[in-house]
């Protein structure tokens, strides 16, 4: 028997496979059956709250990712410069928490970007075409006061796998 952090225990829990700097952290169970998971990738940025880098739906077809914002991990600080600078890094943080689960970029089938100035709009988008291609993920974009520890942009994603859509 496996007990999880949340306290919840699983019979016949089989350890998780070793993932390149990544890792399930938790499995929710209903009815016996591991609804999802929790995706953690060493390469992106650690949560700073009780939330996962992204969950994983059973049986692992749709990947909902929690808002990345861009800290570079490398040095635990947000990455220097202005929207430009800072959509790279939040998109290359997206793209490590996918890949932590074994998703692409080219899966993500809807983004949500949070920016604090919608004048700089043209800049994120400039930036986000060189990650995404046709056909692009649907997207919403919205200004908001402020984001966490002062970004200038943050983006979540829903991804789904090639023979779930």
């Amino acid at each position: 028997m496996t007990v999880l952090a949340s306290g919840v225990a699983v019979a016949g829990m089989a350890a998780p496979r070793r993932w390149s700097r990544s890792f399930f952290v938790g499995v929710e169970v209903r009815r016996g059956v591991p609804m999802a998971r929790s995706v953690r990738s060493e390469s992106a940025p650690a949560p700073v709250g009780p939330y996962s880098q992204a969950i994983l739906t059973r049986p692992g077809d749709i990947l909902f990712s929690a808002g990345q914002i861009p800290i570079d991990v490398s040095t635990g600080q947000m990455r220097p410069g202005g929207v430009k600078e800072q959509t790279r890094q939040v998109l290359a943080n997206i793209k490590t928490v996918l890949e932590s689960a074994g998703f692409g970029l080219y899966d993500v089938v809807k983004t949500t970007v949070y920016m604090s100035n919608l004048e700089e709009f043209g800049v994120m988008n400039q930036v986000y075409a060189e990650y995404f291609s046709e056909p692009y993920p649907a997207r919403s974009c919205v200004e908001v006061k402020a984001l966490p520890k002062g970004a200038l942009v943050e983006i979540d994603v829903i991804a789904v796998k090639e023979g779930a859509k």
